[in-house]
Order: C-alpha cells, then sequence, then structure tokens
C-alpha cells in the first residue's frame, strides 16, 4: 500500500479509502490509484480486511442434494445475488442427509471464514445439529418448515399444490391422482398435504398417493402402476422431473396426454416447456428465493440477529398442453 501511495502520489490512507470503495475521494485521485495499482500489480490482502472489519465477506451454504433442479436453481441465484452485494459462497454438499453429515458440515463451517450460513435442507436435521456455528454467525433457512426459529425463505408450497387440484378439478375431472416426492421432505408432504385438502374441500375421494424420489426414474416406475389405475384421467406430481418419467410410461401403456390423462407438474423447469406434450406446471421462482435468502441472512448480519421470520413466495401455474378436460364416458 505504500509503494502504492509513493507512485500515486497520495497517502495510505487515501489508497486504502480506494482500495475498499469509500467515498471522499476525487475521480482523478481514484483513477491515479487504480492506475498505481495495476502498474504495481497490487491486490489488496482480504484476510488483513477481515480481521480489521471483523467480517469475511462470505457466506457458506449447506446443502444435502445437488441432484435436485431446485436446489440447483437456487444455489445459483444465492451465489448471483451474493456476488452482486460483494460476498463470496463457500459450498458445503452433505452427501447423505444423516446426523453425522449435517455435523460434520457444521463442524467444517466453524473452521472455516465465514459471516453466515444459508441452509437449504429440511429442518429436522438441522435441529439435532449438535454442533455449534461460532457466535453472531447468522443462518436463513431455504425451503423448510424452520418456525420462528431461524428467518425462512419458502416457496408457497400449499399454494401451488391447490392451483394445480383446482385447475385440474375445473376441467371436469373426478378426481386427481397424485405423485408425491419423498415422504421426509418438507416440501413434498406441503404439497401433497394441500392435494388432499383441496379434494377434501371439493367433495371429493383423494386416491392413495404414489411416492417417488424426485428423481425422472422414479417417476417412471410409479407411473406404470398410476397406469394400471382404472378411472385415473388426472394426475398432479410433486415436481416436473418426476413428471418426464411419468408421461413416458403413460405412452408406453398406450394411454395419451392430455386425451386420456391429465399430467400437472411442479416447477417450471427449463424443459417442462419442450416436454411432449409441453408441460402444464406450477412455476417456482428460484431467482426469488435465492435474492432473498441472501437478502434475508445480510440483513440479520446487520441487525444483530434480531428479526427472525417467514417470507413465502408466491408460485404460478403455466398452463400447457399437458391439460384437458376428462375423456367423455362411451
Amino acid at each position: 500500500m505504500a509503494d502504492v501511495a509513493r507512485l500515486a502520489g497520495v497517502s495510505s490512507q487515501t489508497v486504502s479509502r480506494v482500495s475498499n470503495g469509500f467515498p471522499g475521494v476525487t475521480e482523478e485521485t481514484r483513477r491515479q490509484v487504480l492506475a498505481a495499482m495495476r502498474e504495481l500489480h497490487y491486490r489488496p490482502n482480504s484476510a488483513a480486511r477481515a480481521l480489521r472489519r471483523g467480517e469475511f465477506r462470505t457466506l457458506g451454504v449447506i446443502t444435502f442434494s445437488l441432484a435436485t433442479m431446485g436446489n440447483i436453481r437456487t444455489l445459483e441465484a444465492i451465489a448471483t445475488s451474493a456476488a452482486q452485494q460483494g460476498y463470496a459462497v463457500t459450498l458445503l454438499p452433505v452427501a447423505v442427509p444423516t446426523q453425522d453429515e449435517v455435523n460434520g458440515a457444521f463442524s467444517r463451517l466453524g473452521e472455516l471464514a465465514v459471516d453466515a450460513v444459508i441452509v437449504i435442507m429440511e429442518v429436522h436435521l438441522l435441529d439435532a445439529a449438535t454442533v455449534s456455528l461460532p457466535p453472531g454467525v447468522q443462518v436463513v433457512v431455504a425451503d423448510s418448515d424452520a418456525g420462528d426459529r431461524y428467518t425462512v425463505v419458502d416457496t408457497d408450497q400449499a399454494g401451488g399444490a391447490r392451483d394445480a387440484v383446482r385447475h385440474l378439478l375445473s376441467l371436469g375431472h373426478e378426481t386427481v391422482w397424485h405423485l408425491a416426492g419423498p415422504e421426509d421432505s418438507f416440501a413434498a408432504q406441503r404439497r401433497a398435504n394441500a392435494w388432499r385438502a383441496t379434494l377434501v374441500e371439493a367433495g371429493r375421494v383423494p386416491p392413495a398417493p404414489v411416492r417417488g424420489d424426485w428423481s425422472a426414474e422414479s417417476g417412471y416406475r410409479a407411473g406404470l402402476r398410476i397406469a394400471e389405475q382404472a378411472g385415473c384421467t388426472a394426475v398432479f406430481v410433486a415436481n416436473d422431473q418426476m413428471a418426464l418419467g411419468l408421461l413416458r410410461a403413460l405412452h408406453e401403456r398406450g394411454l395419451r396426454v392430455p386425451e386420456d390423462v391429465s399430467v400437472v407438474g411442479f416447477d417450471d423447469i427449463p424443459e417442462a416447456a419442450s416436454f411432449l406434450p409441453p408441460l402444464t406446471t406450477i412455476r417456482q421462482d428460484f431467482a426469488e428465493v435465492g435474492r432473498l435468502c441472501v437478502e434475508g441472512v445480510v440483513g440479520e448480519m446487520r441487525r444483530g440477529g434480531a428479526g427472525h421470520g417467514t417470507t413465502i413466495v408466491p408460485t404460478v401455474l403455466v398452463r400447457r398442453e399437458s391439460t384437458a378436460p376428462p375423456p367423455v364416458a362411451p
């Protein structure tokens, strides 16, 4: 810094202000300092900055799955939003959702230089963690039922499921089958509960749900069972990837979509519009979830941890060609 100051003809304090982006420096002086930095290949020492400021400008992200489209898109949005606010992201994927793995992730975060943590996992794993984060490290939970224990950002899981079921009922279907996600998933449970409640409110009998694991392959296997159910004319699927597998299974069993069976997914992944037929689905705003996670955790740091609460991001029904009125009985 002293070398830069001498070359630019300014004080070390001025170099520091330019390096940290502080105001109070004329544009001409700023250009001189930046030119001197480039000439001397000067790079500010981020570790020294962190020690001086008491912050590392880094957010930790813990997630137990990088295989689902939802987690990938949420993570992408978190990284983008963090960069816009001047933060780096340290990712700690949990290989399998066990307590030992979660404890290990929290232990590693405690050893790393992070100011806050965004958690993309079911809250029962977070609550059972026996490792404490360092004092002052704030936590925001994405897509989880964390109540008032943490700041939470979540998609309107129940509202999206209600819209899917009501859309199918409005087309004239007597009832709606459900291809659900894993039992230990909060999002899957919220969607399944809303599916069932919406049918009951409409005076319809909910069929027994069929479960998958979010993958297209599990949707295919479940779809083979659904295709055998007499009178099944409509299916609400807990995510688009399983819906893709279901479409294949129905096709193999000689059932046309939507002429014989209507299908609604959940997520609106980029490929959903290119399914055959294009998939009617519930759109999640992953970019908004990621942005609000970063905004929430940065806000917590500034408030010193006050203000826990839940922010719900609305969903939208996207109508395409996979839904239609039920077939007319002969």
